[in-house]
């Protein structure tokens, strides 16, 4: 089975959703060419975009993450899925080169990465990331650094983990001394199923509210830690 990509994800959500790329653009936020690239697989989005489309069109971030049901695949109450990096969406972005595994299992609690540190400063990385839920990740290969907004940096090794609240700024790099580092990391999605259960006018004040660019995001500053 070949491998999937964000663009045929993207553009086959747009068509279950009976939208066209203007109409996506507009609810969305994000510019009309940006969305046009990505679907055409010449470009790719952070997580916190593919956060933004998910909350902005009111889909679960693993609905948008996996492929279409079949319409004769049958409901079932015991389900599993065995990830590989060989079949997972790969999704390569400037600090990490993702790779979301099990994509083919729709309204997912959490969802599970593989992930290649890319950065080997924080100057390179540039702003901290922030998104809503909770994630824990687990370091396979090498060393990762670990920066937070409200901690010191922390250096973990294979077989250590972080526990970590998403909505609190974050990046994860290489350690000093380290070429190459891999981890995987689960998000939550709980926040989705309150997403879901929102009255439809949430979603059309969204709609309306949705600026047509997003303003440049301001760097956070780091802060010492709180003990």
């Amino acid at each position: 089975m070949a491998r999937p990509t964000l663009g045929s994800l993207l553009r086959g959500l747009r068509s279950r959703l009976g939208m066209t790329l203007k109409q996506m653009s507009d609810r969305t936020g994000i510019p009309y060419s940006t969305l046009s690239k990505v679907e055409h697989d010449r470009l790719t989005l952070t997580y916190d975009k593919l956060q933004q489309i998910s909350e902005r069109l009111n889909v679960r971030m693993s609905e948008l993450l996996s492929e279409p049901e079949r319409a004769s695949h049958p409901s079932a109450n015991g389900r599993r899925s065995i990830g590989e990096m060989a079949s997972s969406l790969h999704i390569p972005t400037r600090n990490y080169d993702h790779f979301y595994v099990s994509s083919e299992l729709r309204n997912k609690h959490m969802i599970p990465i593989i992930s290649r540190i890319l950065t080997p400063s924080l100057d390179a990385f540039g702003p901290l990331v922030k998104h809503s839920g909770e994630e824990v990740a687990y370091v396979i290969e090498g060393r990762v650094e670990v920066h937070t907004e409200f901690y010191e940096p922390v250096v973990l090794k294979p077989g250590q983990s972080i526990y970590l609240d998403s909505t609190m700024g974050h990046a994860y790099i290489l350690a000093p001394g380290c070429s190459e580092a891999l981890i995987i990391t689960v998000n939550s999605s709980s926040q989705e199923d309150l997403m879901n259960s929102a009255k439809p006018i949430r979603a059309e004040r969204a709609r309306r509210a949705a600026p047509a660019t997003q303003p440049a995001r301001k760097r956070t500053p780091r802060r010492k830690g709180r003990g």
